[in-house]
């Protein structure tokens, strides 16, 4: 016997989700409302959807909320896609976003095939990337803060004559400052 298959739309954000169930056999998308943003909330509803000889596919757009939810539904053998936001087809007329409406349109165009999926990196090449994007981070944090200490010391009048910043030398220069009032020694503290 043919399985029917179900294309579930999830609009996910931190605290909810919007569902949509668009059947393989149908035109229409079924909404089926808005459950919690945990993945006992999405447990459930797995438990309440399925029907005998029906196959469920969910998708949902990739956004701060991360792969947790995909892998949770793989791994109980739940077939889900992520697609980028960037990546679905929208009309230039449709201007109007709400959360029920974009699990609608995620149903109906997976059922249509009109959505490509992104790869979602296993747990470990996630950690990595964390890794880069935090370290790049920190750079630009040190960049910043050392651009706003020179600005502040040009400000006051502090010039460094060495060939470079941040090096030893420098850093003696630094810490032999002393700020003209005591407020401005908090700010350079």
């Amino acid at each position: 016997m043919n399985k029917t298959v179900h294309y579930i739309g999830l609009d996910v954000h931190k605290e909810t989700i919007a569902v949509s169930i668009a059947p393989q056999n149908s035109t229409e998308v079924r909404r089926y409302g808005v459950i919690g943003g945990t993945l006992d909330a999405v447990d459930k509803l797995v438990k309440r959807l399925p029907q005998p000889h029906v196959e469920l596919r969910v998708v949902y757009e990739a956004g701060p909320c991360g792969f947790v939810i995909c892998r949770h539904l793989r791994s109980k053998g739940i077939h889900c896609d992520l697609v980028s936001p960037s990546l679905i087809p929208k009309k230039a007329s449709d201007r109007v976003k709400t959360d029920r409406r974009d699990a609608d349109q995620l149903a109906r165009l997976y059922r249509a095939g009109e959505l490509t999926a992104i790869h979602v990196p296993d747990q470990e090449d996630e950690a990595i990337r964390d890794l880069i994007r935090s370290r790049s981070a920190a750079v630009n944090d040190q960049r910043q803060a050392r651009n706003r200490l020179k600005g502040f010391l040009l400000r006051l009048g502090f010039r460094y004559t060495g060939k470079s910043s941040w090096n030893d030398a420098h850093k003696r220069y630094l810490s032999g400052l002393l700020m003209p009032r005591p407020a401005q020694q908090i700010v350079f503290q």
